[in-house]
């Protein structure tokens, strides 16, 4: 049985660890991203995730100096996102340390963007994150550049259609749920698990222990979780534990130097 994973994700501005709300809203900074990573790794989380949310928006990549140190640090599987446009570009954060890519706004804007990256580097390293919102009207749709440009794309469609590009795994994130604590989307998460044969990250809501085994007993493979171990006393080891004794099958509590 594969093992389900714990995933805390950082986002970053400005070289800095911050944390919002709907993905624009009541900004904190949070502490320093490398220092922050290293007590993770100390903690035994499965795998680190970086974002740097203003990338998509200011046209540039995500820093790759941030991640050098980072490299340099922890040992653990971590993830980089934020303004990925070219394979080259992957490259270089590949180079730079990272173990994959997340890929979110080219994705919709070069429909043969993740088939091509995932030839070149492999689906392994190839993650697409999903961010969408609901719509006046009640739906969920797909938006891109930060949560600020919308498109009529419906998360359960495209979630397939990556898969068929190759996609290594789908990171679903809720924007109306970001950082509200307020629990994950668990029927889209169960719908979307159901169709794919790829594992899926479920982001976006995490704000107690139960909501945490909600969304792996709905079908996720992982979980990232950030609000709630920034400002609250829940840590990796707790939702191990918890997860551990609810009958989930976890990875053993080791640092990635034990």
């Amino acid at each position: 049985m594969l093992k389900k994973r714990i995933i805390p994700k950082f986002l970053i501005r400005g070289g800095r660890l911050v944390k919002g709300v709907g993905f624009h809203d009541n900004f904190r900074e949070a502490g320093n991203p490398v220092s922050t990573a290293k007590v993770y790794d100390a903690y035994g989380v499965d795998e680190l995730m970086f974002v740097d949310i203003d990338a998509t928006l200011e046209k540039r990549v995500v820093t790759g100096s941030i991640i050098e140190r980072v490299s340099e640090e922890v040992f653990m599987p971590f993830t980089v996102g934020g303004g990925l446009q070219t394979l080259d570009q992957i490259a270089d954060l590949l180079r730079s340390g990272a173990d994959k890519v997340s890929i979110t706004s080219a994705a919709v804007q070069q429909p043969d963007f993740v088939r091509r990256a995932a030839s070149r580097f492999g689906d392994q390293c190839i993650v697409v994150g999903l961010d969408y919102a609901r719509t006046p009207d009640g739906r969920r749709r797909l938006f891109t550049h930060g949560g600020t440009v919308g498109s009529d794309l419906d998360p359960m469609d495209y979630a397939q259609r990556m898969q068929d590009s190759h996609a290594g795994e789908i990171l679903l994130c809720s924007i109306d749920r970001d950082g509200t604590m307020s629990g994950y989307d668990l029927d889209l998460i169960h719908a979307i698990s159901e169709k794919l044969d790829i594992p899926l990250i479920a982001s976006s809501g995490a704000g107690t222990l139960a909501h945490c085994a909600e969304a792996l007993e709905a079908g996720a493979s992982a979980i990232t979780i950030s609000s709630m171990f920034l400002f609250s006393d829940h840590s990796p080891i707790k939702v191990r534990t918890y997860l551990s004794t609810n009958g989930f099958a976890v990875r053993s509590q080791l640092g990635s130097h034990s």
